[in-house]
């Protein structure tokens, strides 16, 4: 199993210190959860508007953190493991204490205040991914120091995949390739499909504990519409009771998250033969996602990936059936940097990753999509192997 080492650590802290001397910054700070975890590889285990937390990145210097006290346990264990690259963090309480007094809430703008004086960061321009009022109490009392919002070049540092991360989500696109084949012998008419979805659940987290004890393995997803309802991306709004019919086409999602990494795995399924409608938008469907998996080639723009797919779809005179463009960045979360995929125009960077999920939406007869992650390249990875032929697809 492999785990994110300090070689990834490294390559971050290196990113994140070009970004510092290319804007002039004498450190970052990070106040968001997907943004504390990048920099410090510690799966964060609080909601930062309901107990804020605050890691400094200073151009020469450790890191350095406040958290809440919740997390004490969590980061002695991460630590013991040799998982988190954080070493200075002060802790502040979420009570009064008579004994081992630490600060409490009310308190963060002045915790904030004094963890920037001892970083010799006072008088300092750093840049911010956004501005709690915490930090903000914290600069009126720091008058010399001038926060700068940077949340778009920021989200540029998550853009590029450490080899380390790309094998992560190879491993997770193995699993979840596993998980598709368990959906292919589970479907069947009559079946509730949600209980469809918990049964999968329940067994790639057996799977996956004897492929990666002692990982953080997270079902993010496994989902299902079936029928009528696929031909909404997000469903219908009433799954309670939903059940599979014979004739139906369904459209699945298997979504892991391991060790802070995510992948995305989708196909769609016939409960039965399909009828000529159906067989038809598969392969355009299809088609349109071998184009879009093609397309992720280093050089090429971003959007790319999407015309090619939007290029498929048209042709075969299906355009008005596209309901969302065709993917978007893949990472520490399900939808990572950058998500504007359909609209941005500078070239792929090698071993980017993205989803590539086009698809095609016929109200009242269903969806037809196919998800697979594929790494940028010169010639594009495709981790996600779960076969596409539409004869595969077919449950008899």
């Amino acid at each position: 199993m492999t785990f994110l080492s300090h070689a990834v650590r490294d390559s971050r802290l290196g990113a994140m210190r070009q970004l510092m001397e290319r804007l002039r910054f004498d450190a970052l700070i990070f106040t968001a959860a997907d943004f504390f975890q990048y920099a410090t590889n510690f799966h964060v285990d609080v909601q930062p508007w309901e107990r804020p937390i605050m890691v400094v990145v200073p151009r020469d210097g450790k890191p350095r953190a406040i958290m809440n006290e919740l997390s004490t346990h969590h980061m002695m264990m991460a630590r013991e493991r040799g998982h988190v690259w954080l070493d200075e963090i002060e802790f502040y309480a979420e009570h009064p204490k008579v004994a081992e007094r630490q600060y409490l809430l009310p308190q963060l703008p002045e915790i904030a205040t004094e963890l920037l004086k001892k970083a010799g960061l006072s008088a300092s321009r750093i840049g911010v991914d956004g501005t709690p009022g915490f930090l903000a109490r914290a600069a009126a009392a720091l008058p010399d120091m001038k926060l700068v919002p940077c949340l778009g070049d920021m989200r540029s540092l998550r853009w590029v995949k450490h080899p380390e991360e790309i094998e992560v989500m190879r491993q997770a696109s193995a699993l979840s390739d596993w998980v598709q084949e368990r959906y292919r012998e589970n479907i069947r008419p009559g079946r509730l499909v949600q209980e469809l979805d918990y049964q999968m659940a329940s067994l790639m987290v057996e799977e996956g504990a004897k492929r990666f004890p002692g990982a953080n393995l997270e079902v993010m997803r496994c989902w299902t519409l079936s029928g009528p309802a696929s031909a909404s991306p997000h469903g219908d709004g009433a799954s309670c009771g939903a059940r599979i019919s014979k004739g139906d086409v369904l459209v699945n999602i298997v979504i892991p998250r391991l060790n802070g990494i995510v992948i995305e795995n989708e196909r769609t399924w016939f409960a039965g033969a399909p009828s000529a409608d159906q067989r038809k938008f598969y392969e355009v469907a299809r088609a349109a996602n071998e184009a879009a998996t093609g397309a992720a080639v280093t050089g090429k723009a971003v959007s790319s990936i999407d015309a090619a797919a939007q290029h498929v779809i048209e042709k075969a005179g299906c355009s008005q059936y596209i309901r969302h463009r065709t993917g978007h960045g893949m990472g520490i979360l399900g939808h990572e940097y950058p998500d504007d995929m359909a609209f941005n125009h500078r070239a792929l960077l090698k071993d980017e990753v993205y989803s590539a999920e086009p698809g095609i939406y016929v109200y009242g007869l269903g969806g037809f999509r196919l998800d697979d992650t594929v790494v940028v390249g010169e010639q594009p990875e495709i981790l996600t192997k779960s076969p596409r032929n539409i004869e595969n697809q077919i449950i008899n």
